[in-house]
């Protein structure tokens, strides 16, 4: 749980391989059920030619499958009933300039996202996944589109001062963070007693938990902490800040993830997304989401799967 880590060249903040496992969002899973049925049948299997027939394919059918968790901002069903979402999006744009011209979500736990995609329920995972070493043993990832570091969940003035992993193991906090997050990992590092850990859904789960007095601090991304307090009267979102891992600050890298076999279609993939990097695109249709230049990244997929 505490790889290598290395500085990145542009932020000069420590790189990370890790990735929170976040899962499904109740508000927004319980929107998605609605179109769940209808995405989760199973895709074609992959032909034995090399890299793949998946793109032809998809540019034949003229849709391609999305794998989300239900989790605002990385990938969800909105009010409306739409797919939305920082992965969705960017997919929206990358999948048209690749001839393919609808996405279809696939509604499924955090957890099953690469048993999904592994088992062709779907055909990319599409939400905001952190690149490890361990998952890359699994899928093929593509480069990676944001950066991400931690942020708590607290009461209205931070009364116990929790701004990071040591001030929760100062002041002797109730901590609680989400089924699966690599918050788990971080604190533990830190050296908080896994066995003392309060393991909640997710993101809203754990405001409700801060709000309600059960806990005194919520962890996750910077992102879904700030997002999740916006209507909160009570609570509010520290300074994100870089979890330390054998005394080094980490940050972390998420990208979409393909099946091994489908070499072509990432690639290809690849290449829009460079693009949409290149030209600040991708700042663009991120930054509705809540994201800023500050998760803007150049980690790369081999550095992060290596470490």
């Amino acid at each position: 749980m505490a790889p290598a880590t290395e500085t990145s060249g542009r932020t000069g903040k420590t790189r990370d391989p890790s990735r929170r496992a976040l899962l499904v969002g109740a508000s927004a899973l319980a929107t998605a059920g609605a179109l769940g049925a209808a995405g989760c049948s199973r895709v074609a299997t992959a032909s034995g030619t090399e890299g793949g027939e998946l793109l032809d394919r998809l540019r034949a059918q003229g849709v391609v499958r999305l794998g989300i968790a239900g989790e605002i901002p990385f990938g969800y069903i909105d009010t409306d009933g739409e797919l939305t979402g920082e992965g969705p999006e960017v997919a929206r744009v990358v999948f048209k300039r690749l001839g393919v011209g609808r996405v279809q979500p696939v509604p499924t736990e955090f957890g099953s996202l690469i048993p999904g995609l592994n088992s062709q329920q779907f055909d990319v995972v599409s939400a905001g996944m952190y690149i490890n070493p361990e998952r890359c043993a699994e899928v093929i990832f593509s480069e990676p589109d944001h950066e991400m570091l931690d942020a708590f969940v607290v009461k209205k003035g931070n009364p116990k001062g929790l701004n990071d992993y040591a001030d929760v193991i100062r002041a002797k906090a109730r901590f609680a963070t989400g089924s699966g997050y690599a918050q788990i990992a971080h604190a533990v590092e830190a050296g908080y007693a896994e066995s003392d850990i309060v393991i909640v859904p997710d993101q809203v789960a754990g405001l409700n938990a801060v709000e309600a007095g059960r806990v005194d601090v919520f962890a996750g991304t910077s992102l879904t902490t700030r997002e999740v307090v916006k209507k909160s009267r009570t609570t509010e979102a520290t300074k994100p800040f870089a979890a330390l891992v054998d005394g080094q600050p980490r940050v972390d890298g998420a990208g979409f993830a393909f099946r091994p076999a489908e070499t072509r279609l990432r690639d290809a993939f690849n290449v829009e997304l460079r693009k949409m990097k290149e030209s600040g695109e991708l700042l663009r249709v991120l930054r509705p989401f809540g994201f800023t230049k500050v998760e803007m990244t150049d980690l790369t997929t081999k550095e992060l799967c290596r470490a």
